[in-house]
């Protein structure tokens, strides 16, 4: 009896194409993790230091919580 593999594929083109997909997706990642970072940031600088304040924030703290939000 014969047997047929028909969940190999011929010179690792799928491999190729998933970590080509999933370049893309670290890519997307990415930028949707720096979008939302300048996002915090533009909201959190349109804040008075009263409203800062109330949060428990400074204007110098801006920066470093948007740039937390973007590493995670």
């Amino acid at each position: 009896m014969a047997l047929f593999d028909a969940t190999r594929t011929t010179y690792g083109t799928a491999s190729a194409v998933n970590r080509f997909f999933s370049w893309i997706g670290d890519i997307s990642a990415s930028v949707i993790a720096w979008n939302d970072a300048r996002v915090t940031r533009n909201a959190l600088a349109s804040l008075t230091d009263r409203e800062l304040d109330d949060i428990g924030l400074i204007r110098s703290d801006i920066d470093g919580v948007a740039d937390q939000s973007f590493i995670r």
